[in-house]
């Protein structure tokens, strides 16, 4: 029987120095009682990954809105690819991989539905605007509570890592650290596969200098790269990568802003108009209705007003949902005979 204890053991005499190990975590706002198989860490991984909203990426878009075919990644298979990255570069490096991944499945459990454009179109209307990064830590702070305490009560090692695998700020950890650098290795070259797939842009398209450095197809790119973190971070106190592959990597992102993020093929001006109307009417409706809001939104509107409120149901939708709920509510319905 393999104890909590020994894996806290393991991990003191095998993990790198810079590693965060389990049983020196920095804790939960809740105390709780240990467990005996799985270390805080574990417990973590395994409360996200039996929560609603990690569900919910499922039903969450990536980059294509309603894209015709299987293949194409949702914010679930994209959670999934930033978690594998995270937790190979943290293994070679000696890193806690359960801590990785438990960051990695966590980063993007607030996102909007209808990806980046949801986002956008949510700030727009809601006073303070809206980033999926602060939703993402409210979700495992508040909204998947249970009856003990509020939220999933994660160690501060996991929310620091969520909170910030994006933006300026730079996560405590050398894990927290691997998934920011993760999520944006996997989203580039993933949304590459995806836009090639679609036929929005092909191979030959690429920037040949940035193919040439870090290589001709996906599986060679994801390598590269994950190879060059491991090698410029070995025995670092932070993750690195090396010059040459960092600016070819972010010479990817830029073609892929200009080329497909930004694209009027992809995201048609049309479509993005009524996304626009889906997110800002459903806020309105909620906003000055809030007796339609669901049992577990609407108890907690005197504790955080109703337009956070409002806002964590918009940003807690899948896409089918809203766009469900939107032709419940403001779509005319011809009269039926009885």
């Amino acid at each position: 029987m393999i104890l909590r204890e020994d894996i806290e053991n393991k991990e003191r005499d095998t993990l790198s120095p810079y590693a965060a190990c389990a049983s020196q975590t920095r804790g939960r706002v809740y105390p709780e009682e240990k467990c005996r198989y799985r270390t805080d860490y574990q417990r973590d991984r395994d409360r996200i990954v039996h929560s609603k909203s990690f569900r919910r990426l499922m039903h969450k878009t990536q980059v294509f809105l309603a894209p015709e075919g299987d293949h194409f990644r949702t914010r679930l298979t994209h959670t999934l690819e930033v978690s594998q990255i995270a937790r190979t570069i943290a293994r070679a490096l000696a890193l806690n991989e359960d801590l990785a991944e438990a960051i990695a499945l966590g980063h993007d459990l607030g996102h909007t539905p209808f990806g980046h454009n949801g986002e956008d179109f949510l700030a727009e209307i809601h006073p303070g605007g809206f980033r999926h990064n602060l939703q993402s830590l409210r979700v495992v702070e508040v909204l998947e509570g249970n009856k003990n305490y509020p939220g999933m009560n994660l160690t501060e090692e996991v929310r620091d890592g969520i909170l910030n695998h994006t933006g300026g700020g730079i996560p405590i950890t050398m894990e927290g650290q691997v998934v920011k650098l993760s999520d944006r290795i996997a989203y580039i070259n993933h949304d590459i596969d995806d836009a090639i797939r679609s036929g929005v842009i092909r191979r030959e398209d690429l920037p040949a200098r940035c193919l040439d450095i870090l290589g001709q197809d996906h599986r060679s790119r994801i390598n590269h790269l994950v190879g060059d973190v491991v090698s410029q971070s070995d025995g670092k106190n932070s993750i690195r990568q090396s010059p040459e592959s960092k600016e070819a990597m972010n010479q990817l992102r830029t073609f892929m802003f200009e080329m497909v993020y930004h694209n009027s093929v992809v995201k048609k001006d049309e479509e993005l108009d009524k996304v626009r109307q889906i997110i800002h009417r459903l806020y309105e409706y909620f906003l000055s209705r809030p007796e339609q809001l669901p049992e577990d939104s609407s108890r907690m509107i005197d504790r955080y007003g109703i337009h956070e409120i409002v806002k964590d149901y918009i940003a807690g939708m899948t896409d089918r949902y809203a766009m469900n709920l939107y032709d419940e509510l403001f779509t005319p319905k011809p009269w039926k005979s009885f």
